[in-house]
């Protein structure tokens, strides 16, 4: 569906692909974005689109020479991953168990980090950056390099998959761990505390920015980089041992080329040429999709998740939703549902079925196929995936 202008009086316009209207509480988040002075034309609000910690998660903010910590949040580079593999569903046959099993001892979850650490991440050439970074996250090396190569908890998963051919994917869902959540908290706080000496005027708090040019926003802008990157080698890391153990299992241990191959961020910001101007644009919870961009939007852990492309289509920024969105919070699932819906609404699926993950329900999440039909002008689908084994951190 086309995007529809929210009938708002807000000094920049509020673009929306969502078909549900938003929530007393959403609609002021949208409001206090939008009444930024910096905001760049408007803000864009993604099919998928939910109540977030100082813009809604969901959102797309062009923004000219300023930059808002809270708005990219605290999972910095927090993003999807998926290959397409040579294998097809026949192979998988009496094997995904074990290969789960396998899965959860070599890929740490949770709050867990690796105990070895492999060449690869101790070679990672981020790592010669680090004693540049916010003097708050400097005793943090040691961990920053035992996590890197590990999941993390919450909606972060890694699935093995279908598409409707019958062909095997994998595919993860990760960030920055711990390091960026501290890089981006660090930056948030000092965001405050200007905001505060200069007695700014804000709509929330958590709308505290840093302004170009000034130390602030440069040191800001260089962690944002490097958390960004540490995120995006994580899940090459993951999908480099994933894709071994999957070998070992249906091809004798060696060695196969990925069909196809994406790798993006969906809580980030970089610098875009939009409208013909040079902007700083940040996706909370939502994908780049500039023309023949290759994406990743996931469902639940019940659902199906889209490969797509993207149109290239500028009134959202070249943006796309980033999966299902929530429609329940964390706490009013765990109230709303036992193991016994969670057993049933994951049926045929490999995974953890117990009261840690049930906040993670499938119905606690909207219907992906509605958030696909709301974003046909954004992208196009290219492989429809289903999964058969899912490990929630």
């Amino acid at each position: 569906m086309p995007y529809e202008q929210l009938n708002l009086s807000t000094p920049k316009p509020i673009l929306s692909w969502a078909n549900h209207e938003l929530g007393f509480q959403e609609t002021h988040m949208a409001k206090n974005v939008a009444s930024l002075p910096f905001v760049y034309k408007h803000v864009a609000l993604m099919p998928d689109v939910h109540l977030g910690k100082g813009a809604l998660v969901g959102s797309v903010i062009a923004t000219k020479d300023a930059i808002i910590p809270a708005a990219v949040g605290v999972d910095i580079g927090c993003g999807m991953s998926a290959i397409k593999t040579p294998f097809i569903a026949d192979q998988l046959e009496g094997k995904l168990k074990k290969i789960r099993s396998e899965i959860e001892a070599n890929i740490p979850v949770g709050f867990n980090e690796n105990k070895n650490t492999e060449t690869k991440v101790t070679n990672w050439q981020g790592w010669q950056d680090f004693k540049n970074l916010h003097s708050g996250v400097q005793r943090l090396e040691g961990k920053a390099i035992k996590q890197l190569g590990s999941l993390g908890g919450g909606n972060h998963f890694i699935e093995l998959c279908l598409d409707t051919e019958g062909q095997v994917w994998l595919m993860l869902h990760s960030g920055s761990r711990h390091i960026g959540n501290q890089l981006a908290d660090c930056h948030i706080k000092t965001g405050k505390q200007l905001a505060k000496l200069a007695n700014l005027r804000l709509p929330d708090p958590d709308l505290a920015y840093f302004v170009g040019g000034t130390p602030e926003f440069d040191a800001y802008w260089r962690d944002l980089q490097w958390a960004q990157n540490y995120a995006r080698f994580n899940r090459d890391v993951m999908m480099s041992r994933f894709k071994a153990i999957v070998e070992k299992h249906l091809n004798g241990g060696k060695s196969t080329k990925s069909l196809l191959t994406v790798n993006c961020h969906h809580n980030y910001a970089e610098k875009e040429t939009h409208f013909g101007e040079d902007v700083y644009v940040t996706r909370k919870g939502a994908v780049r999709a500039m023309e023949n961009d290759y994406g990743i939007i996931p469902g639940s852990m019940g659902a199906k998740s889209f490969i797509v492309k993207g149109k290239g289509n500028h009134e959202s920024f070249c943006s796309c939703s980033h999966g299902a969105g929530r429609k329940m919070s964390r706490s009013k699932a765990k109230k709303s549902f036992d193991v016994y819906d969670l057993i049933t609404q994951t049926e045929g699926i490999e995974c953890r079925k117990d009261q840690g993950v049930i906040d993670e329900i499938p119905c606690a999440y909207k219907s992906i196929e509605e958030v696909m039909n709301q974003q046909t002008d954004l992208v196009e689908v290219v492989a429809t995936l289903k999964q058969l084994i899912c490990i929630k951190g």
